[in-house]
């Protein structure tokens, strides 16, 4: 699917030529057509090639080697028939009624135990063509309601034959509601459903999200789910990871100009961008980018702001896109106020993914 991407000195959306220097996210302004959003529910580049195969159970927690089972088994019980009419149009056919047995799992787990690495595996292991599976974000999916209003999202999405949620949000009411009654169309049209979810703002200091909080929160759908505990080391014992120091602007300016393919922003700048620019296309904002390059990088002024900024590391951090910036270091970015508040897990995974970027990035600098 294309893109139409307006930028400052460049025509119909194609990047500059190398000669012109870097670009700039600023100068960006992405039209999302919502076909796109449709089509990129898939797993992130960073989970292209992960498998169940891939992932390594910790002996010592032996529900890790049980999840994959049970993952395993989950996925080949999707080959056959569509639950809601073996994939053929239902021309004549009633309403199906919605499976007696759970056809849901909510993957129960820490920071850092493997979730979305399993998620991902399982959309790959389902016995069926990319097109009849959709993975995304809780975000993500709110964003395609939000583009093709709720009853086209259902017909969009009624007929797939796995739903995967990777960090479902329970911050608001209202959007919990929204995707709870989704969730309900799509098991009626016999949608099989895993979900993995963050920490609700009351469970402050909590490195995993109880899974009975999450089938309460969700309230009739958690019938449909199955509840599979995956433990391991809790992201608290690890703390916070120790970021690199940043470069100098001069540093961060003479990679972004010898690096074909690299954006240059001023970090304020680029925040105050964020705001014009709806999160659903923060991934188009980062179409053709091959690095990031940030000046004056410095602490997050207000929440709003900061959660803007967690959806930006996501996007980047699935694409693999190293960040180099100058300024103070990613774990400075947000203040103790925010960091033990009700968001602390978002803005932790935020820092922990900005800091393996910049490390990413540190060969861009010339030694």
């Amino acid at each position: 699917m294309s893109t139409s991407l307006s930028t400052s000195g460049s025509l119909s959306g194609r990047p500059p030529i190398a000669d012109a220097g870097p670009q700039a996210l600023c100068a960006r302004e992405p039209r999302v057509p919502a076909e796109r959003l449709v089509a990129e529910m898939v797993p992130p580049p960073r989970f292209d090639s992960v498998r169940f195969d891939t992932y390594n159970p910790d002996p010592a927690q032996p529900s890790q080697a049980e999840a994959v089972t049970v993952l395993s088994g989950f996925a080949a019980g999707l080959g056959g028939a569509h639950a809601s009419g073996a994939g053929k149009r239902r021309w004549f056919s009633k309403k199906p009624a919605a499976p007696a047995a759970p056809r849901g799992v909510y993957l129960d787990g820490g920071y850092g135990v493997g979730k979305t690495h399993l998620l991902a595996s399982l959309w790959h292991a389902t016995p069926a063509e990319p097109a009849l599976k959709a993975f995304g974000t809780f975000v993500e999916l709110t964003n395609l309601v939000g583009a093709l209003g709720f009853q086209q999202t259902v017909q969009t999405l009624g007929g797939h034959r796995l739903l995967c949620i990777d960090e479902f949000e329970l911050d608001d009411p209202g959007d919990t509601v929204l995707v709870s009654s989704l969730l309900s169309r799509l098991v009626e049209q016999g949608v099989a459903l895993a979900a993995t979810s963050n920490t609700l703002p009351g469970k402050l200091g909590e490195g995993r999200f109880a899974a009975a909080d999450f089938l309460r929160e969700i309230q009739g759908l958690s019938a449909h789910f199955r509840p599979l505990r995956i433990d391991g080391q809790d992201y608290r014992h690890r703390g916070l990871p120790e970021a690199p120091a940043p470069f100098s602007d001069e540093q961060v300016a003479k990679a972004a100009y010898a690096t074909e393919g690299a954006s240059l922003d001023d970090f304020p700048g680029l925040l105050e961008h964020l705001a014009r620019v709806h999160p659903s296309r923060y991934g188009a904002l980062t179409d053709g980018i091959t690095a990031v390059c940030l000046t004056d990088v410095g602490p997050v002024p207000d929440q709003s702001t900061a959660l803007r900024l967690v959806v930006l590391a996501d996007r980047l951090y699935d694409r693999e896109v190293p960040v180099l910036a100058s300024g103070v270091p990613f774990d400075k970015l947000f203040s103790e106020e925010m960091l033990n508040g009700g968001y602390r897990k978002k803005y932790f995974r935020a820092i922990s993914r900005l800091t393996a970027l910049a490390r990413d990035a540190k060969p861009l600098v010339s030694q």
